[in-house]
């Protein structure tokens, strides 16, 4: 018998709510068992993250996928905070922008992103990508929330 596969929880940092939606429709297509949440900005990504505000009581993200380019406070500002913070940089953050620039792949690696992807444009191949970020992070990676410790929740 094989053993369940615990809910995946993802927090999407994203402001084109078309992204989002796609974001949405290849998990629910694919019956995949997880607890999406969203925020538009870098403000709101770090207050749910830090449980403030409206987000007291959201759950504690298993993993993120980070625009870069949004208004407010961008996604290289909350790589760069989410990985100098103690209590969330062990938290896998995914890069997942538009942007195939060279600078951003290396700024971002350099701040610690665990991935960086670029979106594609073909529909298809989005939900592809996004099956496989999936199914990697929720089947084959150790997630530092499903270790015994109880450090994360």
């Amino acid at each position: 018998m094989t053993a369940a596969i615990p809910l995946l929880k993802v927090l999407v940092v994203e402001d084109d709510p078309g992204d989002v939606a796609l974001v949405e429709s290849a998990f629910a297509e694919h019956s995949i068992i997880s607890d999406l949440h969203h925020v538009a900005d870098g403000v709101d990504a770090l207050a749910f993250l830090r449980h403030e505000g409206v987000f007291a009581d959201v759950p504690r993200p298993d993993l993120i996928l980070l625009d870069l380019n949004m208004p407010r406070v961008d996604g290289r500002q909350v790589l760069t905070i989410i990985k100098n913070d103690e209590a969330l940089r062990s938290i896998p953050t995914i890069v997942f922008t538009t942007s195939a620039s060279d600078s951003d792949v290396l700024s971002s690696y350099d701040a610690q992103a665990n991935a960086y992807v670029t979106k594609p444009i073909n529909l298809d191949d989005y939900e592809r990508v996004v099956i496989e970020i999936r199914n990697f992070f929720g089947h084959t990676v150790s997630l530092p929330s499903r270790l015994s410790d109880g450090q994360s929740t």
